[in-house]
């Protein structure tokens, strides 16, 4: 059986990129195909090396650094690969992977990490955090995302069977596409953490600092808790933002090493995070630290952290985006922080290991290769049985003249 992966774009190693190289590990004699692929030689060790197949968008000025300004060529680039060839082809997909053209002896099987937020849910939220909320830009901006997503429901069409990285995903693949998804979390390679036992008297955020982070809401909240402390790693487009309204009781180390984060990791009292995403490794990788997460209780982290309504806790949520509402998180916490054990997160962590997507998936994918051979068996077995009524058909009637 020939293998395809296509994936979206290949320019730094995330969360995507993790999916993309276990996939890579269960599957290693298959090609890969993404619009562009400017990974660094380091990151591609993770993918065993291989160079993917890449589109025309490839060699446009400034494909490395500007490579969403493409997002309107990206429907037609990403239908000009040629995947005939393949009978298994694997899609890991957040914007345009999913569009792939396949044909009716190739099974279409695409991982979604969500479908593209800025085009349907989040667009509203999106052009405000770009600044085109009016002007000729907005509305031209308006009229690409309504084109996309004409585009995005139509080529799900194409695909035979979809899988999302959560429950919140699936009911986003079920609003988008009215397509029902099948749910295999993704690999948080827990083995790289240990739980550690003893903790210090801080907090810990870290992430890159973009604006649905919200990172410099958490600032302002330990702001207001001048007792607490707060450590921040990261850097980013808001770096400045946060600097300038981090009060003493908040340090910023900005980037840091893996080492250094897991480090801070181990020793936090708690690990907090304010984003709404669609999975959210980070907080996984705290409660693999034996840490556990104050969380905004909406997307992903619903799935990955046990609240206090839990027998066995692994962290508190809080219910608005506001500073207000993490201060009372912290406060809950802080009177509660007894019920979480170090044991209970990392326990929690594991549910979400490397090995387990390694099992379900491979299981997934098999099983539905299996289940197109025998349809196909069938259709094969049957394809007579027209002809055969049709002969029977006739020899009645001539019987009865």
């Amino acid at each position: 059986m020939k293998i395809a992966i296509v994936s979206d774009w290949l320019v730094t190693y995330s969360g995507a990129e993790r999916v993309l190289a276990e996939l890579i590990t269960i599957w290693p004699d298959a090609d890969l195909f993404s619009v562009i692929d400017f990974l660094s030689d380091q990151d591609r060790t993770h993918l065993g090396g291989k160079r993917n197949t890449t589109t025309f968008i490839q060699h446009l000025p400034k494909a490395k650094s500007r490579y969403q300004s493409y997002l309107p060529l990206m429907p037609h680039a990403i239908e000009q690969l040629d995947l005939s060839a393949y009978d298994l082809v694997i899609s890991s997909s957040h914007a345009v992977a999913k569009g792939v053209l396949t044909g009716p002896d190739q099974l279409h099987i695409s991982y979604v990490h969500s479908p593209m937020r800025y085009a349907w849910d989040l667009q509203h939220q999106y052009l405000k955090e770009i600044g085109l909320t009016k002007g000729l830009k907005s509305k031209v901006a308006r009229m690409i995302l309504h084109y996309m997503r004409i585009w995005d429901q139509r080529t799900a069409a194409g695909v035979d069977e979809f899988i999302a990285n959560s429950h919140f995903i699936a009911r986003r693949i079920q609003k988008t596409y009215r397509r029902n998804a099948k749910v295999i979390y993704p690999p948080v390679d827990t083995t790289r953490f240990t739980a550690q036992e003893q903790k210090e008297d801080f907090y810990l955020t870290a992430s890159r600092m973009v604006p649905y982070k919200k990172i410099p809401m958490i600032v302002e909240a330990f702001n207001a808790m001048p007792d607490k402390r707060l450590v921040v790693i990261g850097t980013g487009p808001e770096h400045a933002k946060v600097k300038e309204v981090a009060g003493p009781n908040v340090t910023l180390l900005g980037y840091q090493s893996s080492e250094t984060l897991i480090d801070h990791m181990q020793r936090a009292k708690a690990f907090v995070f304010a984003a709404e995403e669609d999975f959210g490794i980070t907080p996984i990788e705290a409660q693999a630290c034996g840490t556990p997460v104050i969380a905004y209780g909406k997307g992903g982290v619903l799935e990955t952290i046990r609240g206090l309504e839990s027998p066995v806790p692994t962290g508190v949520f809080y219910r608005d985006q506001t500073a207000e509402s993490l201060q009372e998180a912290v406060g809950l916490f802080e009177l509660l922080q007894t019920r979480i054990t170090p044991k209970a997160c990392r326990d929690n962590a594991e549910r979400f290991s490397v090995q387990r997507f390694r099992q379900e998936i491979k299981a997934y994918v098999e099983a539905r290769i299996t289940a197109q051979d025998a349809l196909e068996a069938i259709e094969l077995e049957t394809a007579h049985i027209p002809r055969y009524l049709e002969t029977a058909r006739t020899l009645a009637r001539t019987t009865a003249n």
